[in-house]
């Protein structure tokens, strides 16, 4: 999917480098700019975009979520919105993504203890919110 486009891996890139490295098209991108307030290129003159590497990855991840895992938009706003009030930092008790394994090659147990740690965070969650 991601084509090299010559440039060091800090690089700024234009809404096209992007969209051809993601696959995406230009106006998913503008569109996802709206929706999403962490979402926030650089804008020179004439409104031309440039995205930070750190706006590249809010663009992967977004398009994982939305893609891939089958969030809705207004999920992926609130999970970012939750992320941010947390700061950056993950729990210690939760999961990268990449860390967690296929829930067929997980043992029971293994099963078993994520959706504790699921659950738990999420009744957190929800004091939180009632709060």
């Amino acid at each position: 999917m991601a084509e090299p486009t010559g440039k060091a891996e800090g690089a700024f890139r234009t809404i096209g480098e992007l969209s051809r490295e993601t696959g995406l098209p230009q106006h998913i991108l503008r569109f996802w700019e709206t929706r999403f307030t962490q979402l926030r290129p650089l804008q020179r003159a004439g409104n031309r975009r440039y995205y930070r590497p750190e706006d590249a990855a809010l663009v992967r991840r977004i398009d994982t979520l939305l893609n891939r895992e089958g969030y809705t938009i207004r999920g992926v706003q609130q999970l970012l919105a939750a992320e941010g009030k947390r700061g950056a930092e993950r729990p210690a008790s939760v999961p990268a993504p990449a860390e967690v394994a296929t829930p067929l090659a997980m043992t029971p147990s293994a099963t078993t203890a994520m959706l504790r740690v699921i659950r738990d965070h999420l009744a957190e969650a929800l004091t939180e919110d009632a709060a």
